[in-house]
């Protein structure tokens, strides 16, 4: 069976006849032969994104903050869609959390304090007399979301020769609309929310998700048919350094992974090239066809005509 994302689309207005804008499935995306390019430049674009905003990219830096932060801006969006200056109410996001089983209370509100001290949300101006203050995200964070939105729908163009990418440039206010339906299916889907084992292994981890990225990104091309994909990682210690982690901590997720037979040494264990399964790359890709279905089906929902139906559950 088909899998496609849980948004449902708008039919297209006058002047059209009664159809769907219809985006890549699930498996459209899995079976493309262009998949493995596109998503390893995926990868280092992320890469990048991380370098240049480590403390932002920190906002993201394993799936329960990545999901929580869709969650929290979610609300955000919906809430400047009904009165400008609405913002994030701290108490609502909690019971987001909570009522999404995101994580417990206690943890989404250190969540939300830490985003504070690090400026990278804010309140709202002229909001002091107000019994929640409400929050809104600096300026830099909608910056690097635009960019994160613009990178995924340039893997989609790069799948079918699209233009989403340049059209979302061309009307940046679409970020307010899209957001909220890609938070709603990251966080409805059992997908999303359960990986499969060694992607699983790595998105509880700190920066979890930019490791895998470096290995997908390092992966030598032209692998067809092999088992064990070598990659140009030489060394954890370097790995970590790069992404400021902790050497132990990934170590020993690397050694967990070893064992699972999702990767290894092609000679000496820390002296030689990374390799990475076939069956790990293929999970990889997997995790990110879900996602890019998710995305293209909330740009499709956006610019046809007529409203989205979209489920308020990120924000409700």
């Amino acid at each position: 069976m088909t899998r496609e994302a849980t948004i449902e689309l708008p039919l297209v207005g006058e002047g059209d006849e009664a159809r769907k804008i219809m985006p890549m499935t699930v498996d459209d995306i899995l079976v493309h032969p262009a998949l493995e390019q596109c998503v390893r430049a995926q990868a280092q674009s992320l890469l990048m994104i991380q370098e240049a905003s480590p403390r932002i990219a920190s906002l993201f830096a394993t799936q329960q903050r990545w999901l929580m932060a869709h969650a929290a801006l979610a609300q955000y969006f919906r809430s400047e869609a009904r009165e400008s200056g609405a913002g994030l109410l701290a108490e609502r996001f909690l019971e987001s959390v909570e009522r999404h089983t995101l994580a417990s209370r206690n943890t989404a509100a250190a969540f939300l304090k830490e985003m504070l001290k690090y400026d990278i949300v804010r309140y709202v101006e002229n909001s002091e007399s107000k019994r929640q203050r409400p929050l809104m995200p600096a300026p830099t964070v909608l910056m690097a979301l635009f960019h994160w939105h613009t990178l995924h729908l340039t893997t989609l163009d790069g799948l079918d020769g699209s233009n989403r990418a340049a059209s979302f440039r061309a009307k940046p206010a679409l970020l307010g609309a899209i957001q909220p339906l890609i938070a709603d299916a990251l966080i409805g889907s059992g997908e999303v929310r359960e990986p499969e084992k060694t992607f699983s292994l790595f998105t509880w981890i700190n920066e979890g998700g930019l490791v895998m990225d470096r290995l997908i990104a390092g992966c030598q091309q032209c692998t067809d048919g092999l088992l064990r994909i070598p990659t140009d990682v030489m060394s954890i210690s370097g790995l970590a350094q790069r992404l400021s982690l902790s050497r132990t901590q990934l170590g020993r997720k690397f050694s967990e992974a070893e064992a699972m037979g999702s990767l290894g040494w092609s000679g000496q264990r820390g002296k030689s090239p990374l390799w990475v399964s076939a069956d790990f790359r293929r999970e990889y890709h997997a995790a990110q066809a879900v996602k890019l279905a998710i995305i293209d089906a909330a740009y499709a929902a956006c610019v046809t005509p007529g409203q989205p139906r979209e489920r308020e559950t990120a924000s409700a």
